[in-house]
């Protein structure tokens, strides 16, 4: 996952894929504090199915526990799912030529585009297509979303960790990639810093 992302800046309206749906809802605080902020988050249908009924050869308890989560957040009115027109069936099949992705990478851009919001995947083959595909420079990931909320202080220090912890209990895999969005928002916050500091005293 691509970790040289601005965390000072951040779309808030977004279309999530299906791993990148899991890795927000997957803390407790991560996905709270997005909500407070104005972080609003949609799916497709194609997602929806991925998420919620599609047949898996192995059903492990951690991912039960997470359809569960995402039913309650969707019944809470936090992620909201849409339906694809023809058109939007027609770019997939266009962007399948392109990249063998799944449906629901695929959906996600499409509507992304469609809809002028962010696309947020923590797919690395999903994000090339999208910053190829998107007119707009929108293409985000959990990682950055994170690093936002601590470069604005809405989350504080002492709130890594206990972030990491929840998205661990779940399988999830973004540790590593928490850990560097932190360390680059610090880095981004103080720079910032600096440089308000030298333009007072010029």
């Amino acid at each position: 996952m691509a970790t040289e992302r601005d965390p000072s800046k951040f779309h808030k309206f977004n279309v999530v894929d299906t791993c990148a749906i899991w890795n927000i809802i997957s803390s407790q605080l991560l996905r709270t504090t997005a909500y407070s902020v104005g972080c609003s988050f949609c799916c497709t249908d194609f997602v929806y199915y991925e998420c919620l009924y599609k047949p898996r050869t192995e059903v492990k308890p951690e991912d039960i526990a997470l359809q569960n989560l995402l039913r309650q957040e969707i019944q809470n009115g936090k992620f909201k799912n849409y339906h694809l027109d023809i058109e939007d069936l027609q770019e997939i099949e266009v962007l399948q030529k392109r990249k063998n992705l799944g449906k629901g990478e695929l959906a996600s851009i499409a509507f992304a585009k469609k809809t002028y919001q962010a696309c947020l995947t923590d797919d690395k083959n999903a994000r090339n297509l999208a910053e190829e595909v998107l007119t707009h420079p929108r293409v985000q990931t959990t990682a950055h979303l994170l690093g936002w909320l601590f470069f604005e202080r809405f989350l504080i220090d002492g709130d890594l960790s206990l972030i990491i912890e929840q998205h661990k209990q779940y399988n999830r895999k973004l540790e590593e990639y928490f850990i560097v969005m932190y360390h680059r928002a610090l880095d981004f916050r103080s720079k910032q810093y600096f440089e308000i500091e030298k333009d007072e005293d010029s």
